[in-house]
């Protein structure tokens, strides 16, 4: 599961500060109605395309500074980032931020006297070794403009982000167990095989076996790589829910789920 490091303080310290009215929104356009009260700049950022997929995964990245009377700022250095999201496993509703990020930082571009600013030609990917369990695929671009450079003075911090749709392909997993009848104590096998899209090898697939519903998974195990796996758990009592996932390595292969048809007899009944 990827962490909050210091690297990720840009993009994911940004979004609770923009909900607290601490920085900036961003603008669809740079007028000078779009700048909220007491603001000096309006900053906005885009992408073209808008998604990517498996075998396009590069988008040039747009965006503005203008000043509060519509004006453009020129010489103005914005810090774009990518940031990967990742889905918080949060069985109990607790109010936590639903998301972990994975940033990326793609450049510091500076205005030109029209305002504008350009990344051409990125890369819309995963570009570390984390695992992909729970990842989202609408990945996040985000720019920030602080007039001192200090993000503990977030008063004077101007955010945009957009969203880029990356369209993953579907994968499978087949399994077979022991047996579908446990009890505490049994010891439950469960052996199967990933298939990935045509083209696309499954080695480094990780598959993970869940016993218990307060349990983001018991065990883990990683493909051969023919895509085979097999995995085995001790059956505890209160075991009650069994659920394969899998996570490819591919940010443009989607994760497959498969609920086990097992049943433990050690539950009290009516569980």
């Amino acid at each position: 599961m990827p962490s909050k490091s210091l690297s990720a303080r840009v993009a994911a310290t940004a979004a609770l500060l923009l909900a607290a009215g601490a920085l900036s929104a961003p603008a669809a356009s740079a007028a000078s109605s779009d700048a909220a009260p007491g603001d000096a700049y309006v900053l906005t950022v885009s992408t073209n395309p808008s998604s990517t997929d498996f075998d396009n995964r590069h988008v040039d990245i747009t965006g503005t500074v203008t000043k509060a009377d519509g004006t453009p700022a020129a010489d103005i250095p914005v810090t774009v980032q990518e940031v990967v999201r990742f889905t918080t496993w949060n069985p109990w509703g607790d109010p936590i931020d639903p998301n972990y990020y994975e940033p990326r930082d793609l450049g510091k571009p500076v205005t030109d006297a029209t305002g504008k600013f350009t990344i051409p030609d990125v890369a819309i990917d995963h570009v570390t070794g984390s695992s992909l369990l729970n990842v989202e695929h609408d990945v996040q671009i985000t720019a920030l403009y602080d007039e001192d450079g200090d993000l503990n003075t977030p008063q004077d911090g101007y955010f945009a982000d957009t969203t880029v749709a990356a369209n993953a392909k579907s994968s499978s997993v087949s399994y077979k167990v022991n047996k579908k009848k446990v009890k505490a104590g049994d010891i439950l096998t469960v052996q199967g095989k990933v298939t990935l899209p045509k083209g696309v090898e499954p080695q480094g697939t990780e598959v993970f076996l869940q016993t218990y519903w307060e349990q983001e998974y018991h065990v883990k195990t990683t493909v051969e790589d023919d895509g085979f796996f097999v995995m085995s758990v001790r059956v505890s009592g209160y075991d009650d829910t069994f659920t394969l996932r899998t996570a490819p390595t591919d940010l443009y292969v989607a994760g497959a789920e498969q609920k086990l048809p097992i049943t433990n007899t050690s539950l009290p009944s009516g569980s």
